[in-house]
């Protein structure tokens, strides 16, 4: 696989001293141009992230509209979906311009008529400080009601993030599912629950004349009434990842998350 890296695109964030430093080195490298992250670009062969995980995420939805790949540089704190470090910029560039790459789609969610998620939407009170009471629906038949400080709808991709804090199960991203996890609830016999990507999830809001909240990959979204109904989003985003040994989803987990390391004796 090939990509015209001269028509590639480099995005730094801009609260990040060094970011904009850095991406500057990509664009003379590649002699491409340059973005900040409150100006993406509508077209290019490659999107180049530097920045967090949150950077990636707004990067990736904004070009799953464009069916952009995407590629990160991580200056945040885990880094999880940004796959190389800084000090790996050569090597990275050298395997781009060799095309030892993969491209992995992955499937977002879609509030009816709103936002998207590469991670997870989730639902909560908007008086934080008061549980939130739901009831829970898959394609228009009950399933369970919630007391919970709220619920979270979450991808394969983000099932790593708020999902596996809330005691969600990790699922390889080629798995096309959401899972639904809520968060602190008040019942002992409450568990995630994981249904396929073509389901209609709707989340009611049993409690009368309180606002709800809605928050997309970790940004505000919405404020609702009533109701929330999440859908799979009919875009998908493109990460771009590196053929490098060592590096597929379960060494990620091994490495970022030090998943299963056994304690020494």
């Amino acid at each position: 696989m090939n990509l015209d890296l001269k028509k590639a695109k480099v995005v730094y964030k801009n609260d990040l001293g060094e970011a904009k430093k850095f991406a500057e080195k990509i664009a003379q490298k590649l002699s491409c141009e340059l973005f900040s992250i409150d100006n993406l670009p509508n077209s290019a062969s490659l999107i180049i992230v530097v920045g967090g995980d949150g950077t990636l995420l707004k990067c990736a939805r904004h070009a799953s509209r464009f069916d952009i790949p995407v590629f990160g540089f991580n200056m945040g704190r885990l880094g999880f979906l940004a796959q190389a470090n800084l000090n790996e910029m050569d090597d990275v560039l050298e395997q781009l311009e060799k095309g030892n790459f993969r491209i992995e789609e992955r499937i977002m969610l879609q509030e009816q008529n709103g936002s998207i998620a590469l991670n997870d939407i989730v639902v909560k009170n908007l008086d934080c400080s008061r549980t939130s009471n739901l009831a829970l629906l898959i394609n228009d038949k009950l399933v369970c009601s919630y007391l919970a400080d709220g619920v979270i709808v979450s991808t394969p991709t983000g099932s790593t993030a708020y999902n596996l804090s809330a005691g969600g199960a990790v699922i390889s991203p080629d798995i096309e599912c959401f899972t639904i996890v809520p968060i602190c609830a008040h019942t002992l016999s409450s568990r995630p629950i994981v249904v396929p990507s073509n389901s209609k999830i709707e989340i009611k809001f049993k409690a009368k004349n309180a606002d709800f909240q809605t928050i997309s990959d970790g940004q505000l979204t919405s404020i609702k009434k009533e109701s929330i109904v999440i859908k799979k989003c009919d875009k998908k985003a493109k990460l771009l990842l590196l053929n490098k040994e060592n590096k597929d989803f379960y060494d990620v987990l091994r490495d970022k998350l030090h998943w299963g390391v056994a304690p020494f004796a």
